[in-house]
Order: structure tokens, then C-alpha cells, then sequence
């Protein structure tokens, strides 16, 4: 059966319709207003070309919350994808009972909005009742402004964005680890091989595909979920120390009536999305190990 290109045009042609609606329009719009200074609420719009950009370089504001988007990105993105192959072996490949029961706990905290994300963490916090300070009082350590200190507040919200994503990205390694024949593993065990060597050597070898896609949806969503916690968590405070990419743009768009300015913001935003994500997938490239 021989099907028409007209009957495929008009398959393809709503999906394609609402890509460019929805995707292709608004990010040109926002890289066209980044030249322009715009309060977004008016009809004036002034062209500045790229002095939107110049202002970035010397805003120091904009310099910090690039700062803690950047740690965020390395301290989660390292110890989540640790975490995550460490228990996605463990639950795979050990004899634990209830092993399905671990599956769905892990996951949990995924299917939870960043906002109960971010109650949940803030009650921890509490510098007077919280779960964090309770546990430091009992090894007769002085409490701690986790969200009101300058030099940890940022890596409190690392803390809250590990337990986010760790149980999505270990459910995804299950599912590539469960795909590796055992018979690879009974080789290997007759050989002596100890379980770290099979795990560098037969699982990571086998998952390596899956490994790479998940670290360019991790920048991706790192990104997102750093933003929606940290307006949730401290609102960028303690003055300033937790603003990130996405919550700076925020304010200068919607609060201080600087929308272009904030869109030069979004530019900067996508293009260092899309270059961290290149560079990431040039990095971690190697030959596909096929069974």
C-alpha cells in the first residue's frame, strides 16, 4: 500500500503548525526584544542593539547568578548521576527484597511539584525546629542558617535538588542495566572479576548511550528546577547569594519592568544551554559497545 505525500503533509503539518507556534515563534521573539529596551507594559520600545548584552557583562548581579547556575549544574549533575548508577547497580544487581517497593520510593520525590519540594526542604531548614538542625544538636553542633547564610545557602539547594532527580535518572539506569545479558556478568564472575570491575567494564560500557542522553535532559532540567526552587525556597536571597539564571531574569522582567533587558538574560540562558550540551556530548562520545 503506497501512501500520498499529501496524505503525510497533512499528518506532519498540525504538529509542525504548533511547533512553530509554541517553540520556533517565542524564541525568536526573545531574541529579537533582547535589542530593545523595553518596559514590556507599553507600546515604546526603543532599539539599543547590543547594549543589553554590554550591561550583562557589567552587572554583577548577573555574574552571580551565573556563578550558582554553574555550581549548581557541576555539584548536582556529579553527585546525581553518581547516586543514581549506584543505586540503579545495587537495585539491579543485588539480592535485595522488596526490590520494586525501593523503585517507587526513590521515585517519589520525582512525581512531587517544586513546590512541596521546596516546603518539604524549607521545613527541614528551620533554623529552630528543623530536621537538619535537630541532627546537629544531637552531635552537640551550634544550629545552622541553612537558607540565611551566604556561603552554603546555594549548596543547601543542591542538597533539595539531588533528592529530586536522583530516583528519576536510577529508574532509567534499571531499565538500560536489566537490558545487559547475564550471561556477561557469569563470565565474568568465573574470570574473578570483583563487582566494580564488572561494573566499569560490562554495565557502564553497555548503559554508556543511555548515560550520555540523560546528562543533556539534566542540564536542561537543572536549569528549570533551580529556578522554581530557589523563588519557592529564598526568593534569590540572602541578598542575592541564591539567585540563578532563570530567577534573575525573572525579577528584571516582570519586577523591575525591564523585559528586554531580561531577554538578553534568556539569550545568554539558551545559548549556554545549547553550548554546555554540545560540549558535553563531545565530550562523553566514544564507540558503542554493542552485545
Amino acid at each position: 500500500m503506497r501512501i500520498s505525500k499529501s496524505f503525510l503533509f497533512w499528518c506532519v503539518a498540525p504538529a509542525f503548525l504548533l511547533f512553530l507556534v509554541f517553540m520556533i515563534y517565542p524564541t525568536i521573539s526573545v531574541f529579537v526584544m533582547s535589542l530593545y529596551k523595553w518596559g514590556g507594559y507599553s507600546a515604546a520600545k526603543t532599539f539599543v542593539g547590543l547594549n543589553n548584552f554590554r550591561t550583562l557583562i557589567e552587572d554583577t548581579r548577573f555574574i552571580g547568578s551565573f556563578r550558582n547556575s554553574v555550581i549548581l549544574l557541576v555539584i548536582v549533575s556529579v553527585i546525581t548521576l553518581i547516586l543514581a548508577l549506584w543505586c540503579a547497580n545495587v537495585l539491579t544487581h543485588e539480592k535485595i527484597k522488596a526490590k520494586s517497593l525501593f523503585r517507587v520510593i526513590f521515585y517519589i520525590p520525582n512525581i512531587l511539584s517544586a513546590v512541596v519540594i521546596a516546603a518539604i526542604f524549607s521545613a527541614i531548614y528551620d533554623p529552630s525546629r528543623g530536621l537538619a538542625n535537630s541532627v546537629l544538636g544531637l552531635m552537640g553542633i551550634e544550629p545552622v542558617m541553612w537558607l540565611g547564610n551566604r556561603g552554603i545557602v546555594i549548596y543547601s539547594i543542591a542538597i533539595a535538588m539531588i533528592w529530586q532527580a536522583t530516583g528519576y535518572y536510577m529508574v532509567m539506569y534499571m531499565s538500560s542495566m536489566s537490558a545487559v545479558p547475564y550471561s556477561l556478568y557469569e563470565a565474568a564472575d568465573i574470570e574473578g572479576a570483583s563487582g566494580t570491575s564488572k561494573f566499569f567494564s560490562i554495565t557502564l560500557p553497555l548503559i554508556w548511550t543511555n548515560v550520555r542522553t540523560t546528562l543533556t535532559f539534566f542540564i536542561i532540567s537543572s536549569i528549570n528546577i533551580s529556578f522554581l526552587l530557589v523563588r519557592a525556597m529564598t526568593g534569590g536571597g540572602p541578598d542575592g547569594a541564591s539567585e540563578v539564571f532563570l530567577s534573575y531574569m525573572y525579577e528584571q522582567s516582570y519586577t523591575n519592568s525591564s523585559y528586554g533587558y531580561g531577554m538578553a538574560i534568556g539569550v545568554v540562558v539558551f545559548v549556554f544551554s545549547f553550548a554546555l550540551s554540545a560540549l558535553v556530548n563531545i565530550a562523553t562520545r566514544r564507540d558503542i559497545v554493542e552485545l
